[in-house]
């Protein structure tokens, strides 16, 4: 008899359970994450055992947006939560699994970029710089481009639609996510143009065509093997003298030889000016000391003024040869004189020939 009642007052009741689930509750906060361990999969709800504090469920609208997540999950697996309603009217807790679904996405975007596999995206809206795009509720972002010729031509036409694109850069901790269009649809010419820049090593000359006209530079188009690719002549590869803008000196189709510089990331960069010879490698057999000439002004600076004998040669009248009162401008035609000339280190000193009597000589 002493056995059945040291049993007896062992029962737990339900009273009992009810101040345990509430005592429990107490230490769960709106927005606390908390880690816990599948134990139930149903249709529209997932039952998740979060260490005995409380059961936990994630229903409705939380199911639905971690669908796809959930759907790859088995009892038994470990998953971390966000904490929406400590208790409900039931004792139990209400979950988020948000941050998980983050946390996976992420992960299949490092792996899509590390093994060059095509994702899912949409396009929601243009910027000047390029398109945002949703991919599977994460932002991401494709530069211009990186869009195909057919989005390029039109690029309002591409909101609002579902396409695959190629992870091209990724980075969680920035929340940085950059694809790739036209690596998807247009991978064929791009295979082929990867190629193409395999056979090209630096110093080739070759030929090409200007493309485009910018503030910075040209784009060249050459043809390697049949196949087309581009390349960027900075303005400052342009001409061995000094231009103001590009346009000045090269015109949209004008054919040009051009010499390979650099290929960094399948860009190819280009020069005009070291496709045609160096004017200073044979300055000192066309100029000679106390040799008259007849030069542009090209720049006016505090301790004298720069004198172009032709493109790529200067040479500088320092003040201290410049009579009082005595101004230039850009463009001014001068008539100087060679004092020094060295062609190593690419410098030419003037002198000026004076053509009328300087300002208070008498």
């Amino acid at each position: 008899m002493a056995t059945k009642k040291s049993e007896s007052s062992k029962q737990v009741t339900m009273a009992d359970l009810l101040a345990k689930s509430k005592a429990s509750t107490k230490n769960l906060s709106m927005g606390q994450k908390v880690k816990g361990t599948v134990v139930q999969i149903l249709g529209k709800s997932l039952i998740i055992d979060i260490g005995g504090k409380a059961e936990g469920v994630v229903l409705e609208k939380g199911f639905a947006e971690a669908r796809e997540y959930i759907s790859k999950l088995k009892v038994g697996d470990e998953v971390t939560a966000t904490i929406l309603v400590p208790e409900m009217r039931d004792g139990s807790t209400l979950l988020s699994l948000r941050d998980s679904v983050s946390e996976s996405h992420w992960k299949d975007f490092d792996h899509a970029y590390k093994n060059q596999t095509e994702i899912m995206v949409y396009a929601k809206n243009l910027t000047q710089a390029g398109v945002m795009v949703d991919a599977n509720g994460v932002s991401g972002f494709i530069p211009f481009s990186q869009l195909s010729k057919e989005f390029q031509s039109d690029k309002d036409q591409i909101v609002g639609k579902y396409f695959k694109a190629k992870v091209i850069e990724v980075d969680k901790q920035k929340n940085k996510l950059v694809l790739s269009e036209r690596e998807v649809s247009e991978a064929k010419d791009i295979k082929e143009a990867k190629l193409a820049l395999e056979k090209i090593k630096d110093g080739d000359v070759l030929d090409g065509i200007v493309t485009t006209i910018a503030n910075f530079g040209v784009f060249v188009k050459l043809t390697i093997s049949k196949t087309e690719i581009e390349g960027l002549v900075h303005i400052s590869e342009i001409s061995w003298g000094k231009i103001i803008h590009p346009s000045d000196v090269l015109k949209v189709g004008q054919k040009v030889k051009v010499m390979v510089i650099g290929k960094n990331l399948n860009k190819l960069a280009l020069s005009i000016k070291n496709a045609t010879k160096d004017p200073w490698s044979d300055a000192d057999k066309k100029y000679k000391k106390e040799d008259k000439i007849t030069g542009k002004v090209v720049k006016v600076t505090d301790f004298g003024v720069f004198i172009e004998l032709e493109p790529g040669i200067e040479g500088l009248v320092h003040i201290t040869k410049i009579a009082p009162g005595k101004k230039f401008s850009v463009g001014d035609q001068v008539n100087c004189y060679i004092e020094e000339i060295d062609s190593k280190s690419r410098k030419i000193s003037l002198g000026l020939i004076l053509t009328e009597v300087p300002l208070g000589y008498k």
